[in-house]
């Protein structure tokens, strides 16, 4: 008796290895589009966003033509937003977008998908703390012209006043990190490469605080080159847009030769 329950055993796990687990029931079985819809909502309600996403996935491929579907794929992007997915958030988005350019909704996927880019940051990031103008600027740029894009496609929406605030975030943050790489060029005698950051500024953030110190290292980096007349224009251009810098007022003297102790104290 003993080695035919054994032997039962043996058999039950091999059937399990040759036919896999047992299946799952699907709770959506013959449920209505609208009865699936409202379970992936109130799995978002109830912030499950993982369960949400299966939802809204199941929905879309049982009706893939209903206006439950077209919304169950915007409703995945805001999942994977909230779950602090950022790029499955930007795929899904983008997604949107390229399946309904035409919808009543597709600004809120360019905002959706620039919120996502924008709030993007690695765990190293996390952990140090590391400042927004500190980052890799190729995720900020994606950032911006995401929200360019919405704001320029549709000016009135409800979206655009706040993509508008952090584009004006974002500008000032890249910004500053041109003026980072043009204080590491500064540094290294490198007043060539260190110009081109500041102009790069000027022409490409113009309301951005960064030009005025933009300016003050252009003058700095020329004075350094011996580059008098350059030297002479950037100054003037500095003192008609900010009449009260220290270079302009005064307090720094061109005869002195400290545009460079002034530039790193700056």
């Amino acid at each position: 008796m003993k080695y035919i329950l054994i032997l039962a055993l043996a058999l039950f796990l091999n059937a399990c290895s040759i036919f896999g687990k047992p299946t799952e029931l699907d709770d959506t079985k013959g449920m209505s589009p609208e009865r699936i819809y409202q379970a992936g909502s109130d799995s978002m309600a109830d912030k499950d966003y993982d369960k949400a996403i299966v939802y809204f996935g199941k929905l879309e491929s049982r009706y893939p033509n209903g206006r439950y579907a077209t919304q169950a794929q915007l409703e995945t992007a805001y999942a994977h937003y909230k779950k602090g997915d950022p790029v499955a958030a930007v795929a899904a988005a983008e997604r949107f977008i390229k399946l309904h350019p035409n919808h009543p909704n597709v600004d809120y996927a360019y905002y959706l998908k620039g919120l996502a880019v924008f709030n993007e940051r690695g765990v190293i990031e996390k952990l140090t703390k590391q400042q927004i103008s500190d980052r890799d600027p190729r995720a900020l740029r994606d950032s911006f012209m995401t929200f360019k894009e919405l704001v320029t496609r549709y000016p009135n929406s409800r979206y655009a006043k706040d993509a508008t605030q952090r584009m004006i975030y974002l500008s000032n943050s890249l910004s500053e990190h041109e003026l980072d790489v043009a204080r590491y060029y500064m540094k290294r005698q490198a007043y060539l490469a260190a110009v081109n950051r500041c102009k790069y500024i000027i022409e490409y953030y113009p309301q951005s605080p960064a030009v005025e110190h933009a300016l003050v290292t252009m003058v700095s980096a020329y004075d350094l080159l011996a580059l008098d007349d350059l030297k002479n224009d950037t100054l003037r251009i500095l003192k008609t847009n900010y009449p009260e810098n220290p270079m302009v007022t005064g307090k720094v003297k061109q005869d002195e030769k400290v545009w460079w102790k002034f530039w790193e104290a700056f």
